[in-house]
């Protein structure tokens, strides 16, 4: 089905959209009180992370990054159960060993999140090739930022990748920052996607702020990849509103430049596509306050893991 090709199915977007904006919201908020530890949000590159996940097929996986909740629940993650995870609990996807930087879930298909800069690029080719060998096939959507297309993981893992002709979709969410460093210093040029044609992948750059687009240009990626095999390259550029972990005050952040991406908020963007009136506006982020509401509180009231589970999965 043609997702992206009815309203009913962008009200969906909308929808997922919102979820994952309060979902960070209330992760930055608790982290504030002093309630759960530090996170990394992705507030601002919303409809990147709906768009391409959109796309993807059942089968397909994903390797993400520091900036992963909004992978996740573009995957149909369950919002108490990541919560659970920060806050250590036993009811997590990982029963609470790896906090909101390591989460795998093998249900959704999510092989890893790496909280090293480029580490999942590393891992991508591996995933990839594990695919080629598969009767059924499959992609590997691979997410990271800008600031790892600076790593030399990047090259290694894009060269690899076509020599080897991978099933792999990269997606660089170019959100301009990395860490506590603007892009424009560390990079001769704007777009990623000019490395990725030097190493003979098929690339594009696309706006990351419009869902649609997004998913229009991920739906074309990942149907190229499984008629010719060979990686493809999606460069979403977006903006990232939020410090790099919290809490910070953005203190480094040219002012004009955050308020002039807050004007092309992705949500803000889509709900005046769909031309929704106030009320139903409302009404929609009524409903993704209620769902993290209560996922929190699902999170806060679940059980510790017990003390035998101490050196379980681990590898020794």
């Amino acid at each position: 089905m043609d997702k992206a090709n009815g309203r009913g199915d962008l009200r969906a977007m909308l929808e997922r959209m919102l979820l994952i904006r309060a979902y960070e919201e209330k992760a930055a908020a608790m982290q504030a009180a002093g309630q759960a530890a530090g996170t990394c949000t992705s507030v601002g590159q919303e409809a990147s992370a709906v768009g391409v996940v959109s796309a993807l097929g059942e089968d397909d996986l994903i390797l993400t990054n520091h900036r992963s909740a909004g992978h996740l629940l573009a995957r149909g993650a369950d919002p108490a159960r990541i919560f659970a995870e920060v806050l250590g609990k036993a009811t997590g996807y990982c029963k609470g060993k790896s906090g909101s930087l390591h989460i795998s879930a093998k249900e959704l298909g999510v092989v890893l999140t790496s909280t090293i800069v480029g580490a999942e690029l590393s891992l991508a080719s591996g995933v990839g090739l594990a695919l080629s060998m598969r009767e059924r096939g499959g992609v590997a959507a691979c997410f990271f930022g800008d600031g790892a297309a600076c790593e030399g993981a990047f090259h290694e893992s894009l060269n690899l990748a076509s020599v080897w002709k991978l099933p792999i979709l990269y997606v660089c969410e170019n959100n301009q920052w990395q860490a506590f460093v603007h892009r424009r210093e560390t990079m001769p040029m704007d777009h990623i996607s000019h490395w990725a044609v030097s190493h003979g992948l098929a690339a594009a750059t696309v706006d990351g702020n419009d869902v649609e687009a997004v998913y229009r240009a991920a739906q074309a990626g990942i149907a190229q990849i499984r008629a010719s095999g060979k990686p493809y390259f999606l460069e979403t550029y977006t903006y990232r509103q939020r410090g790099h972990y919290e809490p910070d005050d953005q203190s480094y952040v040219d002012k004009q430049e955050l308020a002039t991406w807050r004007a092309r908020d992705p949500i803000d963007l889509l709900q005046q596509k769909l031309g929704l009136s106030v009320t139903e506006i409302q009404a929609a982020r009524g409903r993704a306050a209620v769902l993290i509401e209560t996922a929190w509180s699902e999170a806060v009231a679940a059980p510790y893991p017990a003390l035998s589970e101490l050196t379980n999965d681990v590898y020794a």
